[in-house]
């Protein structure tokens, strides 16, 4: 398509004075600024940002009248922020007369309202906060001149109801600026396609450009002196090889899958830090105040290494990084390789990068994820269908705008990726749960939110109820979490959040991690848990939340296709011996066939069923398979499951597995599980709150964990008793299916193995099964006798499977 705006000569010379050239990806997005959509794929360090601006600021730069031009979605605050300040500097140093500024939750309100009343021509946001801009009366005055809407890192919005919310605003967005242009932007795309469908108007095509990848990183697994656990997520055996490495560069990221892990590695690092050297932490969970020091501090170079998780995944520039060490096995290829992209933020420079696994097990899982990120192979599950919960808001936004044509919005919404083969029905079910809160709570005047005018159009029935749908915008979820301040006659120092659940299990004197940080449990005061400072003691060990990470599907066939290999060589010795010892004792597990191992240990029959089906899914199976077992009489006693293998114990032995695994006996079982189970009693919350049936923020205060708790047990319940057909139930079924149990999973093993199904019985515990007695074992301990004795537990069993360490 021929450009709108030629690149002037002045950006030219501009990348000159600083050394630089336009990129051949650069010049490309300038070329194509008049396409209705682009998506582009550059290399994290690639310029993708400068890309995304240039058309925008190529026009501005000849006609800079005052308007809304531009609109920059994120989904970090701080990423927002980061993209003002590297904008700012072409802006002024070119002399153009462009105003940027972001709009975020942290913005004061009198800036958000001079923003709406007189727009800058560049607006860098998020999903949220574009949402709650809809919903003003004056939106289509605001947006009306909007030339072009740029998504950055658009594959992690892409996984989450975040991108289906944000995907209805740009669908909105085209009908009040029919001229709207597109643009995309990643470092890490499996499925150009899927995304470019997500992004584009349907049914408008998406052009896809996809710059030169650069240099292959340098990518490898930490030597270790001393060997990786049998379980465990720790990896306290490779703190004095990481404190090596980051002796040896400018600045490394230590990236971990949770904020838990995270702490206690940082503990532990701080601990072993002889040389004192200068470390952070960075996590979600501590005070935004804390957060920024660090942010800082990076920025400005102070700091040798930074422990961290998933807030420093995406594109932020956060200075002179040479090295990233992920702990853990990284579970997600793509989530990896966005990781490593953080060192060396430069294009054609390659970064560098170590693998330090957990635990022996995440030996075999780290080398698979290498071959992967060596062979450019990304991973990723597809997206369903878009969420009627997201659209229930969506409608509700809609209304706070003014009246609405229904037939108009159905319209509207289809032409979002994620809702294009959206059913009329499935639409006018959510506009009827908006107008009335459904069948059984239509009695109630508080669900009783739309009416139909005369001229048969939909509006809110109390202009009131604005204040509240605005105050409850948004698609994350955030946990029941308490502030944590040390203790101050009037309030102290505040250093960051716990989960409420957490909080109630402490008692005066209890002690735990929190930045780093020993802190001893004081009082819980008005919501909020006070402590002081213990730095002599053992801690407990904060449950932070922070997603534990299921394996990907595809990662897991990875690692079962390593494991086909006749050696391997690519392994360490202890590693590969180990898998030699599995094939000579029993088998190791393999595609298209789902490995049983039946075993006595302890005066308790086992059974470890190899699905490689991810977390969620085998501990879902867990729970299946053990009302099966209850209902043929084998007495199971419980079970525990990884990413990889379900352990079940029992009184009774297993000689036909087969008949367990009927999926119509399955199904019947979960259908029966779910029904009163709290698994989806959480999903029915989280998806009411995004719907907009339970309130968390309301004028003046904010309900506690507790009581958005109570209250949507009791409309669950309400639900199920009166109107099991409910929208919300069915969101909710769907949800549960999808998430925390993850059955898709289970139905696509199933599919998969077609009733191959190898049990192989054992006189004695496998050399595999060995390390899920240490999960069924693993406590938190507090002193060094129970170490030794945890520590022994590990020695004996591993022994009792034919293995020894060599010392």
């Amino acid at each position: 398509m021929k450009a709108m705006t030629a690149l002037p000569q002045m950006f030219h010379d501009w990348f000159a004075a600083q050394g630089w050239q336009v990129h051949p990806h650069q010049q490309a997005m300038a070329d194509r600024a008049g396409a209705p959509a682009t998506l582009l794929i550059a290399p994290t360090g690639g310029g993708k940002t400068m890309a995304g601006f240039l058309p925008t600021l190529a026009e501005l730069a000849t006609d800079p009248r005052p308007r809304l031009h531009t609109l920059y979605v994120s989904p970090l605050k701080a990423l927002a922020a980061d993209i003002r300040r590297n904008l700012t500097r072409p802006v002024q140093e070119l002399g153009l007369p462009i105003r940027i500024e972001d709009r975020t939750g942290d913005t004061p309100a009198s800036r958000k309202r001079r923003q709406r009343a007189d727009p800058p021509h560049i607006l860098l946001t998020t999903p949220e906060s574009l949402a709650l801009l809809l919903s003003y009366e004056d939106a289509p005055r605001v947006f009306a001149g909007l030339q072009r809407v740029v998504v950055d890192e658009i594959h992690a919005l892409a996984e989450s109801k975040r991108g289906d919310q944000l995907m209805l605003a740009l669908a909105r967005l085209q009908t009040l600026a029919p001229g709207l242009r597109r643009v995309g932007l990643s470092a890490t795309v499996e499925d150009p396609q899927a995304i470019a469908r997500l992004l584009a108007r349907h049914p408008d095509p998406c052009e896809i450009l996809q710059a030169d990848p650069g240099p292959a990183p340098d990518i490898a697994m930490l030597e270790t002196e001393e060997l990786p656990p049998w379980s465990g997520g720790g990896a306290g055996h490779a703190i004095p090889a990481v404190l090596r490495e980051i002796r040896r560069h400018r600045t490394t990221l230590i990236f971990h899958n949770t904020r838990a892990q995270a702490e206690i590695f940082f503990h532990k690092l701080w601990q072993a830090n002889d040389d004192g050297l200068p470390i952070a932490i960075h996590h979600g969970s501590l005070d935004r105040e804390r957060r920024e020091r660090v942010e800082a501090a990076m920025l400005r170079g102070e700091l040798r290494a930074i422990v961290c998780t998933g807030t420093l995944d995406l594109g932020l520039d956060w200075g002179d990084v040479d090295l990233i060490i992920q702990v853990g096995a990284p579970k997600n290829v793509k989530r990896l390789v966005q990781r490593i992209g953080r060192a060396n933020h430069r294009y054609n420079a390659p970064s560098k990068a170590l693998l330090v696994p957990a635990n022996r097990f995440e030996v075999v899982e780290c080398v698979a994820a290498l071959e992967a990120v060596r062979a450019n192979a990304l991973d990723g599950e597809p997206r369903g269908p878009g969420p009627l919960d997201v659209l229930c808001q969506h409608i509700l936004i809609a209304a706070c705008s003014g009246p609405f044509d229904a037939d108009a919005l159905y319209r509207e919404v289809i032409t979002a990726g994620p809702y294009a083969d959206l059913p009329r029905t499935d639409f006018d079910a959510c506009l009827d749960f908006c107008a009335t809160g459904g069948y059984a709570l239509r009695a109630y005047d508080r669900w009783q939110r739309l009416q139909r005018r005369a001229d048969g159009r939909w509006q809110l029935r109390d202009p009131r109820a604005v204040q509240r749908i605005r105050m409850n915008i948004g698609t994350i979820q955030d946990s029941d979490r308490l502030k944590v301040r040390m203790r101050r006659n009037r309030g102290g120092k505040p250093l960051g959040e716990v989960e409420e659940y957490f909080a109630a299990s402490l008692t005066p004197g209890d002690t735990f991690l929190i930045g780093g940080q020993v802190v001893r449990y004081e009082s819980l005061r008005e919501m909020t848990v006070e402590v002081t400072r213990d730095p002599g003691r053992k801690p407990r060990i904060a449950t932070f939340m922070g997603t534990k990470f299921a394996t990907s599907t595809q990662l897991s066939e990875r690692i079962l296709d390593l494991l086909a290999q006749p050696d391997w060589p690519q392994l360490p010795r202890h590693t590969a011996e180990w898998l030699a010892l599995q094939r000579e004792m029993s088998r190791l597990p393999e595609r298209g066939r789902l490995l049983i191992e039946s075993f006595p240990h302890e005066r308790r029959e086992h059974l470890c069923v190899y699905g490689f089906a991810g977390r969620n899914a085998q501990q879902t199976l867990g729970l299946l398979l053990t009302k099966r077992l209850e209902e043929i009489g084998a007495a199971p006693l419980g079970f525990v499951a990884t990413d990889y293998a379900t352990l079940i114990w029992g009184l009774e032995a297993v000689t036909d597995p087969a008949p367990l695994f009927e999926l119509t006996a399955l199904r019947a079982g979960l259908d029966g599980w779910l029904a009163g189970n709290a698994v989806m009693k959480r999903t029915f919350r989280s998806a009411a709150t995004i719907a907009g049936l339970i309130e968390r923020n309301l004028p003046g205060n904010r309900k506690t964990g507790r009581q958005a708790t109570f209250s949507s047990d009791i409309l669950y319940d309400t639900l199920q008793k009166y109107d099991p057909g409910h929208l919300m139930l069915r969101i909710t079924r769907e949800e549960a299916m999808r998430g925390l149990v993850d059955f898709g999973r289970i139905e696509d093993m199933l599919a998969r193995v077609g009733g191959r199904i190898d049990l192989v019985r054992t006189g004695r515990v496998t050399p595999f099964a060995a390390p899920l007695f240490l999960e069924v074992g693993k406590v938190p301990v507090a002193g060094a006798a129970e170490e030794r004795l945890l520590a022994e537990e590990a020695s004996r069993l591993m022994a009792a499977a034919g293995l020894h360490d060599a010392p």
